[in-house]
């Protein structure tokens, strides 16, 4: 399963065979190295994870093991998924409209003009941005901008 199609996306996809049947195995083959884009499609359900340049007796290692053992992970999935579990930062889910808030708040716009774009008031964009702050420990804008380009949720 790749990560990046056109209609439904990898992760999804893994996510719904997972969920609707559960004895077919996923085996992530894909461009993508984003840390967190390998632990959404852990998490979805797939078996293992390779890169698409993955030689040719490597791929079909890691077919015979998800077939014989259930999983294959390379050294370097093996030390996402540890690193993952020893984390002291909790990860923060944050809701939809959270986050096009941040978008938002990327842009030049004021935080009256956000509310008008948003359709709310200035007072529940004033608690979006204290809400935020609070769960992402940030004291302004600029620490927003900066989570919001490192997360790959605004380009500059």
């Amino acid at each position: 399963m790749d990560i990046n199609m056109p209609l439904l996306d990898g992760i999804a996809t893994t996510k719904i065979l997972n969920e609707n049947f559960p004895k077919i195995k996923v085996l992530a083959l894909s461009v993508e190295e984003n840390e967190k884009t390998i632990l959404k499609m852990l998490r979805a359900g797939a078996k293992g994870y390779l890169m698409k340049d993955t030689k040719k007796e490597i791929l079909e290692e890691a077919l015979s093991q998800v077939i014989e053992k259930g999983y294959y992970h390379t050294n370097t999935i093996s030390k996402i998924l540890i690193g993952s579990l020893t984390k002291d930062e909790m990860e923060i889910e944050l809701k939809e409209r959270e986050i096009e808030f941040i978008k938002h708040a990327c842009t030049e716009m004021t935080y009256k003009e956000i509310a008008e774009k948003m359709f709310l008031s200035p007072k529940t964009i004033e608690g979006y941005r204290d809400s935020i702050y609070e769960k992402l420990n940030f004291k302004n804008r600029i620490g927003l901008v900066l989570y919001a380009i490192r997360n790959d949720l605004f380009k500059p």
